[in-house]
C-alpha cells in the first residue's frame, strides 16, 4: 500500500462552549474538581474511556450531544463558574511582589520527567510526580518559573502480568493528536527546532509546549525525520537500560533544554536541577553568559554556581549516572572553543578530586561542582547525602558538608478525593487549596463534622474497592480467565472492612516482601473473624530489575492462596490514576523502606491529606511528619547492617503494630458508634499534611532559601561588566594557591579549669596565614561536648579576631568562651576562607590546628 497521510477531524465547537477547548489546552482543569465534573458532564462514560483525556473527550463527543449541552442552563452555568476561576489563577496578571524576576529573568526548572497526569505518561515514579507538583505550585504562586524535560513518545512502561505472575512490559505510541501539546515558537511566531552535536553528527530537536497553569513546560523532541534512526530513539522511552542512549538524552536535556530556552528569547536567572541528570545545563549556561556578558570561563565559573540550585532525591552513590569520559568527549567537543577550555578540564569538573582522568564522568559530581545551593528532600536525606559526599569535603565535619535539605510537599488539589473536596469547600472556604499560606484555615478541619468527614471516607473507600474489582476483571479477562472465575471478582474486597494500601516502586530497598516475613501470621491477621483487615498491592519494578520482579512474583504466589484471594489482590498496571484513587480510599498507608534509603516519600503525605493513616519505618519524611496522634511507627528509627536481621526484627515489628494498635482502634466503635479515636487522627493526619507537606510550602522554602537570594546576589555580580564576579575569580585562584602555607599552632588558654557555668575564658593562638592577609581568612574556634577522645558533638562555633600582628604572615587570634552548660568539653581552631559560602566551602581549603 502507498503511503497514507493522515488527518484530523475535530467536532465543531458551539460558541457557548468554545471554553471546553481552551480548558481542555491547560492542564490546569487536571487539579481542580469543579473542572474534572464539568468534563464528566459532558459525557461520563466517554470520559472514563478516554482515561480522563479532555481533548479525546472533545474529539469523539457527537455533535449532537454539544448541541445539547450548549442549550443546558445548567452546564453552561458551571462552565461560566469555571472560567471565572480560571481567568483569576491564569490569566489575570501576577502579584507585584513578582517583578524581582522581571528585570533578571526567570526560575528554570530542569527535570528528566514531569508527571502532571496521566493522559501524558512521561514519567516513571516520585520523582516525575514531584516536579509536576512543582509545576503546579509555582503556577498556583505565580512564580515566574519555566520547565524544561523530554517527550518520550513511548514514554514509560506499562505493566502487565502473565500467567505466572511474573511482570511484562509494553511500550504503546503516545497519540500526540489527543495531548495538549503544541510548538514552541520564537519571537517572530516561528516553530522552535534546536540542534546538538553528537558522535554521529547534528541532532535535531522540536521544542513542544505544554500549558501548566501559568506555567510553561518545554520538551525536547527527537523522532524528526532529518535524524538519523538512532537520534530518533534518544526520547523514545525513559529511563532506557542502554547507557549510551542514557547519555544522550542527558545531553539533550542540559544542553538542548539551554539552547531551547535561548530560542525562545528566556534567560533564566536560575537554573533548578532536579536531580544530576540535566547537570550538562551548566555547560552551555557557561558558554551563554560569557558570550552575552563577554566574560571569561573563570569568571563565568564564580557566577554560573551562584545561580544554580541542584535537588538530589537519591540517597545512594551507586543510584546516580555517570559515564567514561570517552563516551563524553564526542558531545562537549563543540563547547570546548566557546568555553575556551580542553576536554579533559570540561570532564574534570564531574569527577572526584583527586582520581585519574580516565575515571568516569558523575553527573551527580558535576551537578555538584555547578552549584552553590545543594539539597536533599528531607530532614534525614539531607543528613545521608551529606555523609554520602563528605568525601567531596576533606576536612570538613560531617555536618558542615554543604548540602542542606527542603522537604518534599504534594500539591494538595490534584491528590484530594473527590468525596473531601466538598467538605474543604465548606468549611475552609473556596480557596482552601492555599490554606497552608493561611494557617489559621488548618484548624478549620477540626470544624468538620465527625459523621462527615467518615461518610466522605467510607465512599472514597467503597469507590477504591469498585475500581479494583473493575481492574481485576480486566486483568483476568485479557488472560481468558473461566467465567466462574470472572464472576467471583465481583464479590472481590468488602468496603466495610480495614484497608491497607502498599503502592510504590518495588525496588529491593522499599521491602515489599518485609509483610510477607510471616505469611501464616499474615494470613491470620487478615482473615480475623472479628477484626478482618484486605490489602490491596500494586506498582511497577524497572524492567532491568529482575530482584523486584521476582517480589511481585512472590507477591502474587501469596494473594493467590485460595484462603487470601477474598482479602489480598495485586492490581496491575499501577499508573497515576490508580495511586490517587489508592491515596484516597485506604484506610492504611503501609511503608517499609530501609532506613535511610527512602529519600522523601511523598506517596505518604498523599495519603495524610485524605485522612489516611500512615503505618511506616521511620524514615524520609515520616521521622518529621510521625507523632502518635496520626500513626504509627514500625520500629525506632534504628539502622542495620545485618540485613536479614533487620527484616526479621521490623517484620515482628510491624506485625504487633498492626495486631496490638491499628486494628483495635479502627474498630473501636461504641455500640454501633464511629471509630471516634480513628477520626480524630484522620483529621491530625489531614492538618499536618496541608500545613507541612504542602508543595507550596515546599516552593515558599526554595524561593525565600534560593531563588531571592540568588537573584540579589546575581544582581552584583553582573555589575560593571561582571566586576564582582572578576574580583571572585581572581580570590579563588589566590585561595587555591596560597592556602597550603597556612599554619595553625597550639592554642593556649588564659585561664585552666575547672569553671563554673556562668564564667568565660580567653583563648589565643597564632596563624601564619604565609601571603595571605587576615581580611582573606576565617579563623574560629571549634568547640563542642566531648563524644570520645578524638570526637567532639554539639558544635558550636566562635569567630576569632586578631589581638596582635606578629609580623611576616603571623597573627595571634583570641576570643572568649562562655561556659554556657556543665560537662565535659573540648576546642580546637581551624582556618577557612573569608567571604561568601560558595568561597567559604572551597572543598580542601580548610585547616585545622
Amino acid at each position: 500500500m502507498n503511503r497514507i497521510l493522515t488527518y484530523q477531524v475535530y467536532p465543531a465547537i458551539p460558541d457557548s462552549l468554545a471554553f471546553l477547548e481552551v480548558l481542555s489546552r491547560n492542564l490546569w482543569w487536571c487539579w481542580k474538581q469543579d473542572a474534572v465534573t464539568l468534563f464528566r458532564r459532558v459525557e461520563p462514560e466517554l470520559w472514563k474511556e478516554s482515561r480522563q483525556n479532555p481533548i479525546y473527550l472533545l474529539s469523539n463527543v457527537s455533535q449532537t450531544r454539544l448541541e445539547e449541552l450548549a442549550a443546558d442552563d445548567s452546564f453552561l452555568a458551571h462552565l461560566q463558574r469555571v472560567k471565572d476561576r480560571y481567568t483569576k489563577r491564569v490569566v489575570e496578571n501576577v502579584e507585584p511582589s513578582r517583578a524581582i524576576y522581571e528585570e533578571i529573568g526567570p526560575v528554570a526548572y530542569f527535570s528528566m520527567e514531569f508527571g502532571i497526569h496521566e493522559s501524558i505518561p512521561i514519567f516513571a515514579g516520585g520523582l516525575g510526580v514531584l516536579a509536576g507538583d512543582y509545576l503546579k505550585a509555582a503556577s498556583n504562586m505565580a512564580l515566574p518559573l519555566v520547565g524544561v524535560g523530554l517527550l518520550y513518545r513511548k514514554g514509560y512502561f506499562r505493566q502487565y502480568l502473565d500467567q505466572e505472575g511474573v511482570q511484562q512490559e509494553e511500550y504503546p505510541e503516545l497519540q500526540f493528536f489527543c495531548l495538549p501539546l503544541e510548538r514552541a515558537r520564537d519571537s517572530r511566531g516561528n516553530e522552535i527546532t534546536i540542534s546538538i552535536a553528537g558522535p554521529q553528527g547534528k541532532i535535531q530537536a522540536f521544542v513542544w509546549r505544554v500549558r501548566v497553569g501559568r506555567t510553561p513546560l518545554f520538551l525536547l523532541d527527537t523522532n524528526l525525520p532529518e535524524n538519523t534512526p538512532e537520534a530518533r530513539e534518544i526520547t523514545a522511552r525513559l529511563y532506557v537500560a542502554e547507557p549510551k542512549i542514557r547519555l544522550a538524552q542527558e545531553v539533550l536535556l542540559g544542553i538542548g533544554g539551554m539552547r531551547a530556552l535561548a530560542a525562545m528569547n528566556i534567560f533564566p536567572s536560575i537554573c533548578h536541577m532536579n536531580e544530576g541528570h540535566s547537570a550538562f545545563s551548566a555547560l552551555e549556561r557557561l558558554a551563554m553568559f560569557m558570550e552575552k556578558y563577554r566574560i571569561d570561563l573563570k569568571t563565568a565559573l564564580q557566577i554560573i554556581p551562584r545561580c544554580t540550585v541542584f535537588t538530589t532525591h537519591t540517597p545512594v552513590a551507586a543510584g546516580h549516572d555517570s559515564f567514561p569520559p570517552d563516551w563524553v568527549k564526542p558531545w562537549i567537543r563543540p563547547l570546548k572553543d566557546r568555553l575556551g577550555a580542553g576536554e579533559e578540564e570540561i570532564i574534570s569538573w564531574g569527577q572526584p578530586a583527586g582520581f585519574n582522568k580516565n575515571a568516569p564522568l558523575s553527573m551527580f559530581i558535576m551537578g555538584l561542582r555547578m552549584s552553590q545551593y545543594r539539597n536533599g528532600v528531607s530532614s534525614l536525606h539531607g543528613r545521608t547525602a551529606r555523609k554520602t559526599w563528605a568525601h567531596m569535603w576533606p576536612g570538613r565535619p560531617e555536618d558542615e558538608i554543604p548540602i542542606s535539605h527542603v522537604t518534599n510537599g504534594i500539591h494538595v488539589s490534584t491528590f484530594i478525593s473527590q468525596e473531601i473536596w466538598p467538605l474543604f469547600e465548606r468549611y475552609l472556604g473556596p480557596e482552601w487549596y492555599m490554606s497552608s499560606r493561611r494557617p489559621e484555615n488548618i484548624s478549620r478541619i477540626d470544624e468538620i463534622y465527625d459523621d462527615e468527614l467518615w461518610r466522605a471516607h467510607e465512599m472514597s473507600r467503597t469507590r477504591l474497592i469498585r475500581t479494583c474489582r473493575e481492574l481485576m476483571k480486566k486483568q483476568y479477562e485479557r488472560r481468558n480467565a473461566p467465567k466462574s472465575v470472572i464472576d467471583k471478582i465481583q464479590t472481590l474486597l468488602d468496603p466495610e472492612v480495614l484497608t491497607i494500601a502498599f503502592a510504590r516502586r518495588f525496588a529491593t530497598y522499599k521491602r515489599a516482601h518485609l509483610l510477607l516475613q510471616d505469611p501464616d501470621r499474615l494470613a491470620a491477621i487478615l482473615n480475623n473473624e472479628t477484626r478482618p483487615v484486605q490489602i490491596i498491592f500494586a506498582g511497577k519494578a524497572h524492567p532491568q530489575d529482575k530482584e523486584g520482579k521476582e517480589i511481585i512474583k512472590h507477591l502474587i504466589e501469596f494473594v493467590r492462596r485460595p484462603e487470601i484471594r477474598q482479602r489480598a489482590v495485586f492490581i496491575e498496571g499501577y499508573d497515576m490514576a490508580l495511586a490517587r484513587c489508592l491515596v484516597q480510599g485506604a484506610d492504611v498507608w503501609l511503608n517499609t523502606p530501609r532506613r535511610p534509603f527512602e529519600a522523601c516519600g511523598t506517596s505518604g503525605m498523599k495519603a495524610a491529606i485524605n485522612g489516611v493513616l500512615n503505618v511506616s519505618i521511620l524514615d524520609g519524611w515520616w521521622c518529621e511528619g510521625y507523632c502518635e496522634e496520626r500513626g504509627w511507627r514500625i520500629g525506632d528509627g534504628e539502622e542495620y547492617f545485618d540485613y536479614d536481621y533487620q527484616d526479621a526484627t521490623e517484620s515482628q515489628a510491624l506485625y504487633n503494630v498492626l495486631e496490638n494498635e491499628v486494628i483495635p482502634c479502627f474498630y473501636e466503635k461504641q455500640e454501633g458508634e464511629l471509630p471516634r479515636r480513628w477520626i480524630q487522627m484522620m483529621k491530625a493526619s489531614m492538618k499536618m499534611a496541608m500545613k507541612d507537606f504542602c508543595s507550596l510550602k515546599m516552593v515558599g522554602e526554595y524561593e525565600s532559601l534560593y531563588y531571592v537570594p540568588i537573584i540579589h546576589q546575581l544582581k552584583t555580580l553582573l555589575k560593571k561588566n561582571g566586576l564582582e564576579a572578576r574580583n571572585l575569580a581572581l580570590q579563588e585562584q589566590r585561595l587555591q594557591n596560597l592556602w597550603k602555607d597556612i599554619r595553625i599552632g597550639l592554642s593556649v588558654q588564659t585561664r585552666k579549669g575547672p569553671f563554673r557555668v556562668g564564667e568565660t575564658f580567653e583563648v589565643t593562638v597564632e596563624v601564619d596565614l604565609g601571603e595571605l592577609n587576615s581580611e582573606e581568612v576565617c579563623v574560629e574556634l571549634y568547640n563542642g561536648h566531648m563524644k570520645a577522645v578524638d570526637a567532639l558533638e554539639g558544635i558550636s562555633t566562635i569567630p576569632m579576631t586578631v589581638v596582635e600582628h606578629l609580623g611576616n604572615g603571623n597573627y595571634r587570634y583570641g576570643c572568649q568562651v562562655p561556659c554556657r552548660l556543665s560537662g565535659r568539653y573540648g576546642f580546637t581552631v581551624r582556618a577557612t576562607p573569608g567571604g561568601d559560602d560558595y568561597l567559604k566551602y572551597l572543598p580542601r581549603l580548610i585547616t585545622w590546628s
